[in-house]
């Protein structure tokens, strides 16, 4: 009896510390979503207020243009950006853990620093680097006699903005990595050195497998980061006017239908639109993820 009380006890002194997390969550988190839900299916009218529409909002959204066309261009910044960003997490991670560099905590934190810098300042610094006149890159062209790169044409703005994006976040997936890398056992390590495996086979054969659950956890989230593309493209609106707009990624046509256009109820079906596209996308990559490691399994 005695010690059902006590772990009655510790689960409610448990329970306390949840409450403020709970609560909290309720009211940044679930209340917002819930009334942008309600809002989704009434239409602002301009005699007698809102009125209720049912599936109307949604219904226009399917049908919208402007929001699939930028649907589409950051489902192809996920392809251009997150495998090359994933790549260079796991090699530094890999490099990291190997020690056979210097200062291999100075190295990391390094890598890691531009994570720590603001979206803002990070897109404006790249975007004065960019610049067709006084930027970095355009002196070093004339200097060295080169053509210019144009960062903002239309086929290069994009890869751009990808390239920020790449520096921002390589850091930040490379330190999951390299925590899951420190959590396995080195008793698979010791064996293969034994058996005359080098660093690279110890990495390729061991470490690598082992770091699909981490992998596929970094790429669920580059999965919502992309998708929900804003800080860096709207920086760069007067830098490139000609191929950015306010209807260029899907984040940035739902703020523009609601604090330009006023139309909060079309915003909030577009803002719902996007996030089952997310769910949508998310569990693909999932399915794919076990039917390769299904498959993997069954040939071996």
């Amino acid at each position: 009896m005695e010690s059902l009380k006590k772990k009655t006890n510790k689960e409610s002194i448990g329970l306390l510390f949840v409450i403020p997390f709970l609560v909290f969550f309720v009211i940044s988190i679930v209340a917002p979503l819930v009334y942008s839900g309600y809002l989704s299916f009434f239409k602002k009218r301009l005699v007698g207020g809102s009125s209720f529409v049912g599936l109307t909002n949604y219904v226009q959204a399917i049908q919208d243009q402007e929001f699939w066309a930028g649907l589409k261009r950051v489902g192809l910044f996920f392809l251009m950006q997150v495998p090359l960003m994933l790549l260079l997490a796991l090699i530094f991670a890999l490099i990291i853990d190997s020690g056979r560099i210097r200062f291999s905590k100075f190295v990391r934190v390094l890598i890691f620093v531009p994570y720590a810098v603001p979206a803002v300042v990070a897109t404006l610094m790249w975007g004065y680097l960019y610049g067709p006149n006084y930027g970095l890159f355009a002196q070093l062209s004339e200097y060295l006699h080169t053509p210019k790169i144009q960062f903002f044409s239309e086929t290069m703005t994009l890869p751009s903005i990808a390239n920020i994006v790449t520096w921002e976040f390589v850091g930040y997936n490379m330190v999951i990595l390299y925590a899951a890398i420190k959590g396995f056992s080195t008793e698979l390590y010791e064996a293969a050195e034994v058996d005359g495996a080098g660093s690279w086979r110890i990495a390729w054969s061991i470490k690598v497998p082992q770091l699909r659950p981490a992998i596929f956890l970094c790429l669920i989230f580059s999965v919502i980061g992309s998708f929900q593309l804003y800080v860096e493209p709207t920086q760069m609106l007067n830098l490139a006017p000609t191929i950015i707009n306010n209807t260029y990624t899907p984040n940035m046509y739902a703020y523009n239908q609601a604090f330009v256009s006023q139309d909060i109820n079309y915003a909030a079906a577009v803002s719902f639109m996007l996030g089952l596209v997310v769910f949508l996308v998310s569990i693909l990559v999932t399915v794919m993820a076990r039917r390769a490691q299904q498959y993997e399994k069954g040939v071996k």
